[in-house]
């Protein structure tokens, strides 16, 4: 029944899902293509060799015109976990808070299920959410290959988990949160605020000196911004953001046995 809850959450954002995937797809597709005509044009390189605050901001760093550095400044250190982040603070907020101010999380809590089967159903269709995104990218940036952009196999599959693994972070803060609350708008505005914060201080750190050691209470930095495409994923980094996950999950199913649904 878990997988049924699951299923019909997924259905009902199909369409979102969808349009989230071909708009990555169209995009990733486009930084790739460009690749070849940007890879010998030095001069980009000269923007991040003076540690400018503002390409930090942008998740611009090291060598633009490498395979690596073209990758994080197009791709991953920005738009593909943003996108990712939209799709599961989205579910997050809206799987229990925001069916509760609509009123048919009442009738899901009607169903001969415990609490724990329900939050079960939806942290599976939160990780749902999180997947077509990232996937979509490294199938096309491995499409790539061809065109001279070139990383290694486990570093591409290294920072698509990294990806992954940030949306359910925050998807889940916002599933805890709405649980917490039942107000949409609070889980909305609170995990949003918090992955906002945790990306300028990723992003920022290498250029601010006494940001740097904040960097290590940023889910970004064990996600994207260590140099994963160059060195992989570490598995102390992938446990981190499992460990993350795994607190909001169990917030969210204490809070949600507390829930007074309407």
């Amino acid at each position: 029944m878990s997988s049924d809850i699951a299923w019909l959450d997924l259905r009902l954002r199909r369409r979102l899902t969808i349009g989230y995937t071909l708009g990555m797809a169209v995009y990733a597709a486009v930084v790739v293509a460009l690749y070849p005509s940007f890879k010998n044009d030095s001069s980009l390189n000269a923007l991040t060799e003076k540690g400018s605050t503002v390409t930090a901001l942008l998740g611009a760093s090291g060598t633009l015109t490498s395979p690596a550095g073209w990758l994080s400044a197009n791709l991953y250190a920005n738009f593909v976990p943003l996108v990712v982040l939209l799709a599961t603070i989205g579910y997050g907020a809206s799987c229990i808070a925001g069916q509760d101010e609509d009123a048919t999380l009442g009738l899901v809590t009607a169903l001969p299920l415990t609490r724990r089967a329900i939050i079960t159903g939806k942290l599976a269709a939160l990780f749902a959410q999180a997947l077509p995104v990232p996937i979509i990218t490294a199938v096309c940036v491995f499409g790539g290959r061809g065109l001279g952009l070139r990383v290694g196999a486990g570093a591409l599959l290294g920072i698509t988990g990294g990806v992954i693994l940030l949306g359910l972070v925050f998807g889940s803060m916002a599933l805890a949160v709405g649980a917490a609350t039942g107000s949409r708008g609070l889980a909305l505005g609170v995990s949003s605020s918090a992955a906002a914060i945790a990306y300028l201080t990723s992003s920022l750190a290498p250029t601010i000196h006494w940001l740097h050691p904040a960097r290590y209470a940023s889910p970004f930095f064990y996600a994207v911004d260590d140099s994963q495409l160059v060195r992989g994923m570490p598995l102390a980094w992938i446990a981190v953001l499992a460990l993350i996950t795994a607190a909001f999950a169990t917030t969210a199913l204490i809070a949600f046995n507390r829930l007074d649904v309407h």
